[in-house]
């Protein structure tokens, strides 16, 4: 590798690392904060949510990579051509095409990575989530408790205390919710409580003092009492159901078993749906390889003051992209369309677009389609602001 390949793939890491590591820190942190609230909900420990966070990575990385790597192959290049370190790079004799080599090698290195990371990796960690979201709110209540927090113990129980002594379990502004099998309910009020599991674990019971019990019948008639003191019990366990084994979705099959079960598909998944998530696999992972295609010629055209303009650009195009690969594999999965068209045939065409774009760049560097595009955008959009900022500059 020389030297001028180095420098660029250096130039071109910086920008890839931050984009994945804030792409993945807002998608897993948004995920984490309604893990916290289901897991407080069901009255569990929040050990849990690491892991699922931690399974959650390889889900949320492949969303982020292409990107991410798209955004720092444009942002290099805008700057190289910025700083006129494309034009000294030309003016040497290396071509667009010979700068764009070490990005193709690393698109090529990122397609291998995501096979492995699409095919092998996010099956079995999207298992190993769903295990412990299955373990997490199928799990029988362990008897503990977090204070101002409605707990669903199951069977339709419901608990709520204001205060909790973890030393003793004492109990304050204690509320039980039970829903009875034939409809009724019965509500319970008290102002102090013990919680206590019996040894073997089979039964738990609640002594309240100064308790209020309001019983409601199927038919909707009332009838409110009152104790000095009240002990409550339910039977009680803590062995959960077990999780299904892995594959009972395609989505947690490994490319080689989607490849295997194809010829023979389990009863429950039809071969259609095997057969389109194969080939959605395989195209998303291949676009990785033609994604510098596009980021040179568009990140080429963006000066200064054209970024934001290639930026939203490139959304909209990327957004439709993946848009028309979802809708296709959703056509896939339906048995109604075949994967070499709905899937391979937008990936050929985009493909297609993106070659001969850079191969036009190449042969007319300055004549390049999206200058066009970005000042157009710039010239829509320059009157707006301007009309907005009349409307806020004070009268």
């Amino acid at each position: 590798m020389r030297l001028i390949d180095r420098y660029i793939l250096l130039q071109t890491a910086t920008p890839l690392g931050v984009s994945l590591a804030v792409v993945l820190a807002v998608l897993v942190l948004e995920r984490v904060l309604r893990l916290f609230d289901l897991v407080a909900q069901h009255g569990k420990p929040f050990g849990p949510v690491l892991t699922m966070a931690v399974n959650l990575v390889p889900h949320y990385l492949g969303l982020a990579l292409p990107a991410a790597f798209f955004t720092s192959i444009f942002l290099v290049t805008a700057r190289f051509s910025e700083d006129s370190e494309l034009d000294a790079l030309r003016g040497c004799g290396l071509s667009i095409r010979r700068f764009a080599r070490p990005l193709l090698g690393l698109g090529l290195l990122l397609t291998l990575f995501s096979i492995v990371l699409y095919g092998y990796v996010q099956p079995y960690s999207r298992y190993a989530y769903r295990a412990i979201f299955h373990a997490v709110t199928n799990a029988p209540w362990d008897a503990s408790l977090v204070t101002g927090t409605f707990i669903d113990a199951g069977d339709g129980y419901t608990f709520y205390a204001d205060r909790l002594d973890s030393a003793d379990q004492r109990l304050e502004g204690v509320f039980v919710h039970e829903r009875q099998d034939d409809g009724g309910e019965i509500i319970t009020t008290a102002r102090h409580g013990d919680l206590q599991v019996s040894d073997d674990g089979t039964r738990m019971t609640i002594l309240l003092q100064d308790a209020v019990q309001i019983r409601r019948t199927p038919d909707r008639h009332d009838a409110v009492l009152a104790f000095d003191r009240l002990l409550l019990g339910r039977p009680f366990t803590l062995e959960g159901p077990l999780f299904r084994v892995r594959g009972d979705s395609e989505r947690e099959l490994t490319l080689t078993e989607l490849r295997d079960d194809r010829t023979d598909p389990p009863p429950t998944i039809p071969r259609a749906r095997l057969t389109a998530e194969f080939h959605a696999r395989l195209v998303r992972s291949a676009s990785l390889l033609v994604l510098p295609m596009l980021a040179v010629p568009m990140g080429m055209a963006a000066k200064r003051t054209f970024r934001w303009q290639g930026i939203a650009v490139a959304a909209v195009i990327l957004l439709l992209y993946h848009h028309t690969i979802q809708f296709g594999e959703s056509l896939a999965h339906l048995g109604r369309v075949d994967p070499l068209f709905s899937l391979w045939g937008p990936f050929a065409v985009f493909a297609a677009g993106c070659g001969v774009l850079f191969a036009n760049t190449e042969r007319r560097a300055g004549a390049n389609p999206f200058d066009a595009l970005y000042e157009g955008l710039e010239g829509f959009v320059r009157p707006v602001l301007r009309l907005v900022q009349r409307r806020r500059a004070p009268t």
